[in-house]
């Protein structure tokens, strides 16, 4: 294995899925080698680990792992404090159907806006019916300081990363989205938010 007897995450600096791992270690407090690569640079201690080449990578001793959601539920597993599932399994399956929905209906409009192969026009599609789809559900912001919970969770650490790059992805949310643009400012002043990003992650707002 190429990194041993030390936790470190190899990361994209620039994209969210990356990013979401980075909030999951701020917010445990886990100190982490934060390893950053750029798409297409990657080293080669990280194809030993992974085949894929892949970011997120964690690197645990002798353990490596990809793909953000395995890695932040590891993280999760064992870092248990704060927890960022629920307890119950009725709720965790419900948390992991939210992360589920971010990834279908959202995270692929993301990933299409900030593709460069993309045609203009598809980009435009896909930024309204993002910008709709978020306004769509603000409401659900109203009665709760996290998405649907009491407590920070892991589907706000996917979720919060979309909502970072809506400046650099050309959305600009409506007054109706007023809700979500409060729990934007709530979480992006967060400490642990904060640590959590790169410094061009800084550079997009």
């Amino acid at each position: 294995m190429g990194v041993t007897n030390r936790l470190a995450c190899y990361s994209d600096p620039a994209d969210h899925y990356s990013h979401r791992v980075r909030i999951v270690l701020a917010e445990k407090g886990v100190s982490a080698e934060i390893i950053y690569v750029e798409a297409g640079r990657q080293p080669p201690k990280l194809i030993e680990v992974n085949p894929y080449g892949s970011l997120p990578t964690l690197v645990d001793r002798d353990l490596a792992l990809w793909e953000s959601t395995v890695v932040m539920e590891y993280l999760d597993e064992r870092y248990p404090h704060p927890p960022l599932l629920p307890v119950y399994p009725v709720a965790r399956a419900n948390s992991r159907l939210l992360i589920h929905r971010i990834q279908r209906d959202w995270c692929g409009l993301v990933d299409l806006i900030l593709d460069s192969r993309t045609k203009e026009p598809a980009r435009v599609v896909a930024r309204k019916e993002l910008r709709e789809s978020l306004t769509g559900v603000s409401p659900l912001f109203i009665d709760k300081p996290f998405f649907l919970s009491e407590e920070q969770s892991l589907v706000d650490c996917c979720l919060l990363p979309i909502l970072w790059r809506l400046p650099i992805l050309g959305i600009e949310l409506p007054r109706p989205a007023k809700p979500l643009l409060d729990y934007m400012e709530r979480q992006f002043a967060r400490e642990a938010f904060q640590a959590s990003l790169s410094g061009v992650e800084r550079d997009m707002r």
